[in-house]
């Protein structure tokens, strides 16, 4: 159902941009009587017309679009190389625009399978300057000083707050950039005490309300993490690891935070109505002082003003996640979706950068600023509501690669589950008392290092494979 919403909304939109005599975008070249051919990469052919292509098909008539898909259809298999499959998929269908990771990105950057866009990007109509900050430096970082990777959209998440909570209980508001000591001292002013289901709340965390979730979310954002995959090595019990779990488990023990329930609704709470529905959340009956959310939460305020206006929240309004003092600038809670390269090997290279000017383009953002499906557009101008909330915060921080999952397809096949479920038992036996915070980090350490040697062990006795972006390095030309 969504997505025969989304269809409506994107084709009614396309419709309405064809007759007005709009062009998509300013810096694309003119439709052509020679007709050319693009292979796209994408979930589904479905989602692609959905998301990306009706528009771009109804104002480029001379460009036939093949969509191809690499998605497993059988059941899940843990033992199977997924980063060999994706090569291999990649070496025999060859799309001219590859969708990717971006660990992926990085790797087939290295192998020189992807066509490089700084020059695209520089192109007075591309208007680089509306684009978010920090999203070409970050896309150079994962190319290794060159962009050879574009993303129409981003996520991220920013802290929500009831500004009329603060005022009645005579607390500052919160700002841009706090550190998480600083959020949690803060969470922490409002009063605990009440039934769950009546109190206040100083702040959610969604479902990081375990140990280890929660110390993780906050070490990201310090650019730690708890392996090094290139020396395999587990690196959990250090200094800065023990720091950052000793504020998790501070504010876990506060009273301060909600935990979400994981059947999505208040306990002790009936849903008898669809205002009950929309009041669930704490956040938007009035009871949750912050919350550290995607903008997917925006529609459901608007549903709960609009059917429950005198329950629902009314005032509020956003700053920005929390940050490492250290680096102050930078968030790992902003996220790019889909990063589309160009294969080095295509021979519809021209068509190719017109779809990524096209789906990177300002009027593009336009239309799919109308969706409010939980993403932005990477271009600034549509990034605001009518109400004039604080927008900026989802974006002004710089996009930064999550050093907790670095160079994830390094690791043998298993170990980061293992790893998982061990530093989880660890980091729980003391929150619980059982074992002081720095022994249960040098047992997770340790234990940590022994399912690394397993697992490493078993991709030795397994025969050695083809790389296939090797294979695809082979058979593309320098550029």
């Amino acid at each position: 159902m969504k997505g025969l919403k989304r269809i409506g909304v994107i084709g009614a939109l396309g419709i309405s941009i064809i007759l007005s005599g709009c062009s998509m975008f300013d810096g694309g070249s003119k439709p052509s009587n020679e007709k050319s051919t693009l292979k796209i990469m994408y979930y589904d052919e479905r989602s692609f017309y959905s998301q990306l292509g009706m528009v771009y098909s109804a104002l480029h008539p001379d460009v036939d679009i093949t969509v191809v898909t690499n998605q497993q259809t059988g059941p899940y298999d843990p033992e199977m190389d997924m980063e060999a499959q994706f090569d291999t998929f990649i070496k025999e269908e060859q799309p001219d625009i590859i969708m990717l990771s971006a660990d992926q990105l990085t790797r087939y950057a290295e192998d020189g399978s992807l066509l490089e866009l700084d020059t695209m990007t520089e192109e007075k109509d591309y208007d680089k300057e509306t684009l978010i900050p920090g999203l070409l430096d970050y896309m150079r970082e994962l190319g290794g000083g060159k962009i050879y990777g574009l993303s129409p959209n981003f996520y991220s998440q920013a802290i929500f707050y009831n500004k009329d909570l603060f005022t009645k209980y005579g607390i500052p508001l919160p700002e841009d950039k706090m550190s998480w000591d600083q959020l949690f001292e803060l969470a922490q002013r409002f009063p605990t005490d009440g039934a769950k289901d009546k109190r206040v709340y100083g702040l959610s965390l969604g479902y990081n309300s375990e140990l280890y979730q929660l110390g993780s979310l906050i070490g990201s954002s310090q650019n730690l993490s708890m392996f090094n995959a290139t020396s395999k090595q587990v690196t959990i019990d250090t200094p800065a690891w023990k720091n950052v779990f000793e504020v998790a488990m501070k504010g876990l023990k506060s009273g301060a935070l909600y935990t979400e329930d994981p059947n999505g609704m208040s306990s002790g709470s009936t849903q008898t109505s669809y205002e009950d529905y929309l009041l669930r959340d704490p956040f938007i009956s009035g009871k949750l002082a912050m919350k550290f959310e995607s903008a997917y939460i925006m529609t459901q305020i608007k549903e709960a003003q609009k059917n429950a206006k005198d329950k629902a929240i009314q005032n509020w309004d956003i700053v920005t996640a929390p940050v490492d003092p250290q680096s102050p600038d930078t968030s790992s809670n902003m996220s790019l979706g889909q990063i589309f390269a160009i294969n080095a090997k295509s021979v519809n290279q021209e068509a190719a950068k017109e779809f990524i000017r096209y789906i990177t383009s300002d009027d593009y953002a336009r239309v799919t600023s109308k969706l409010q499906d939980g993403t932005f557009s990477v271009r600034t101008n549509y990034l605001k509501d009518e109400e004039n909330h604080n927008f900026k915060a989802f974006y002004s921080l710089k996009p930064v690669k999550s050093s907790i999952y670095k160079d994830f397809d390094k690791l043998p096949q298993n170990f980061f589950a293992k790893f998982t479920g061990i530093a989880q038992e660890e980091l729980k036996a003391a929150f619980d008392g059982k074992k002081p915070l720095a022994e249960a980090l040098a047992s997770a350490q340790v234990k940590g290092q022994q399912a690394m040697a397993e697992e490493q062990a078993k991709v030795k006795e397994q025969p050695e494979q083809g790389s296939g972006t090797a294979a695809v390095e082979a058979e593309t030309p320098a550029t």
